[in-house]
């Protein structure tokens, strides 16, 4: 089943963004792209018959300004956590602060975890130790890469080979 996203590479293969397939089709089209993965179906028109793309490369090389950082977000940190609970491994519902908020805790990667409504409802205005819980990792800030990732339904199985392999 083809993506509905397609991830384009700097000329230096530098992870730029995911557009819609049909924003990477006209930059193919236009000659300011080309295919390096395809999703294995193609694309008809009258005269033309065109892989669907799953990762393009730009022609010419493009200066990305500098990015502050990854926004944090619900969707983020379902990203970065692997939409499980960090206190047992479930199917993580929630965003849990570890320091409750109430109690000081910041709003930061650092403190916030995807959390499974059983556990979050556990924990409560909890410290985890104070009601029986342990993290199974550390929350870190994520890699750049998280944001491509986040921007996109779902990851394509070849973007791996472009991505941060630690967070596809």
């Amino acid at each position: 089943m083809p993506m509905n996203r397609v991830l384009v590479l700097n000329a230096s293969f530098q992870p730029l963004n995911v557009v819609s397939i049909k924003r990477a089709v006209v930059l193919v089209l236009k000659r300011k792209a080309e295919i390096l993965e395809q999703d294995g179906g193609s694309l008809h028109s009258e005269k033309l018959v065109m892989p669907i793309p799953a990762v393009i490369r730009l022609s010419y090389y493009v200066r990305v300004p500098h990015r502050d950082g990854i926004p944090l977000t619900r969707r983020t940190v379902f990203v970065r956590d692997n939409h499980s609970c960090q206190y047992c491994g479930a199917r993580a519902e929630n965003i849990d602060h570890v320091i409750p908020r109430s109690r000081g805790g910041l709003h930061t990667w650092e403190n916030v975890v995807a959390a499974c409504r059983r556990c979050n409802s556990r924990k409560e205005n909890r410290l985890p130790e104070e009601a029986g819980l342990r993290l199974l990792r550390k929350p870190v800030k994520p890699h750049q890469h998280l944001r491509i990732i986040g921007a996109a339904a779902e990851v394509h199985p070849s973007w791996a080979n472009y991505l941060d392999h630690a967070v596809v």
